[in-house]
């Protein structure tokens, strides 16, 4: 019988181990998950006390006919393209070359790295004083260089202020590429490429066979989680352009953000918070099972 008793605890000791993880994870993650997806099922207004009834998929209904709601959607496809293509191809570019060999590569990481070290409150606030020709230098080089007409700020251009966080959010984000793709690029083993050399192949073939299928795990994991961070994050536009002028620079998320904190529609909120989870989770799926297809093949 206590051989029974070990072998069952033997088997169940995994499980064991991980249940205070799991309970934690549960607790502080997946119950405020599945009480906010609730709230967009509910009319919560949070200064009136008799707000809370259920009201089913009327905030969805609501959405279908909002206007603000499909000029933030558009919005974000464009913020989380520019952000992350421009991210990674920079990101990419500085892994490769800190990749080698060369003096003062050790100088040249620590100022590389040093945005991923800057809270975004105070890079936001940065770039909208470079932005801001009063006291800021970037509209008068963009006049110099015939860019702009005459020196105005940025982000009062209803037709560009996107563009403001835009550039502050690639600053920003580039290390994270950096970083990561530098350490797979170190993983690759250096006999391959020394004998692809040997063999005659170009810098450009020995990319294109060698160090890319090495890195498209790493980049296909990479840009899904980079992607669903950018297009949850809200900070430098809520504090450059408060989605402003115009709702012109609104994203999905200070959408939320202006819901839920300005507005005090948590119901609404909510509504517009599940919409952009239900998009981001697509993605992340689609992305997994093309990861999944890669480490097959290669």
């Amino acid at each position: 019988m206590s051989a029974v008793r070990h072998a069952a605890l033997t088997r169940a000791a995994p499980y064991l181990y991980t249940m205070p993880a799991v309970v934690l994870i549960c607790a502080v993650m997946l119950l405020p998950l599945i009480a906010g997806i609730s709230y967009a099922f509910r009319d919560i207004t949070l200064l009136d006390p008799a707000s809370g009834d259920y009201v089913g998929l009327a905030h969805f209904r609501e959405l279908y006919d909002d206007e603000a709601f499909w000029d933030a959607l558009r919005n974000t496809l464009t913020w989380t393209v520019a952000s992350v293509s421009l991210q990674f191809g920079l990101g990419l570019s500085l892994a490769l070359l800190l990749s080698r060999a060369f003096f003062g590569r050790g100088i040249i990481q620590v100022l590389v790295f040093l945005p991923w070290a800057v809270p975004s409150f105070l890079s936001g606030l940065n770039w909208a004083w470079l932005f801001n020709p009063v006291v800021g230098p970037l509209p008068h080089w963009m006049t110099f260089l015939r860019l702009m007409s005459a020196p105005e700020n940025l982000l009062s251009s209803a037709k560009h202020a996107l563009w403001g966080p835009i550039i502050a959010n690639v600053w920003w984000g580039i290390p994270f590429f950096a970083i990561t793709l530098l350490a797979a690029l170190q993983s690759i083993p250096a006999e391959i490429h020394e004998a692809a050399e040997i063999d005659g192949a170009g810098p450009w073939v020995r990319f294109r066979s060698i160090t890319l299928p090495y890195l498209a795990p790493t980049i296909l994991i990479t840009l899904m989680l980079r992607t669903v961070w950018v297009a949850n994050f809200a900070d430098l536009i809520v504090v450059m352009t408060k989605g402003g002028p115009a709702d012109s620079s609104q994203i999905l998320a200070s959408y939320i953000f202006t819901q839920a904190f300005q507005r005090l529609d948590f119901g609404y909120a909510s509504a517009v918070a599940t919409v952009l989870l239900a998009l981001l989770l697509l993605y992340a799926l689609s992305l997994m099972w093309l990861r999944g297809l890669l480490l097959r093949r290669y």
